[in-house]
């Protein structure tokens, strides 16, 4: 195309109206798009798809049985930090019920649960997680 520009067969002015307007009309419609997509679904997603999202697409290694057994495990991890559970001792049940020692994996699903289903409770996990240290590997 650059022969072309340089030959004459596309006059500069002719391709870079075209270009603009190609441009112009491209940034519209996906901008159209992006401006009606908040309408479409609200603005975002209900926390409980954002959080089922989190634990069975991103880490499709857990392996949940069903989309209810994961929003149900993640209402657990809230009702443990409501009821007063230090962080280190939620950590460990997760691991336990989980059988694996993958601090990351605690660390997400209880992180995940607490800012998508109790977000009211982040100050009360970030409290009891004070001083947390995880332990040595084995």
């Amino acid at each position: 195309m650059a022969n072309r520009l340089k030959s004459g067969v596309f006059p500069t002015r002719r391709v870079s109206r075209t270009l603009t307007g190609l441009v112009a009309a491209t940034i519209g419609g996906f901008g159209g798009l992006s401006v009606a997509a908040p309408h479409a679904w609200g603005g975002l997603a209900p926390p409980e798809q954002v959080f089922l999202y989190d634990v069975m697409f991103r880490r499709p290694d857990m392996h949940w049985a069903n989309a209810d057994a994961a929003l149900a495990y993640g209402y657990g991890v809230c009702d443990k930090i409501r009821g007063g559970h230090p962080y280190a001792q939620i950590a460990g049940d997760l691991k336990a019920d989980f059988q694996t020692p993958d601090e990351y994996l605690a660390s997400y699903i209880i992180s995940d649960a607490a800012q998508q289903l109790c977000p009211e409770l982040i100050w009360q996990l970030r409290n009891s997680a004070e001083g947390y240290t995880s332990p040595p590997a084995q």
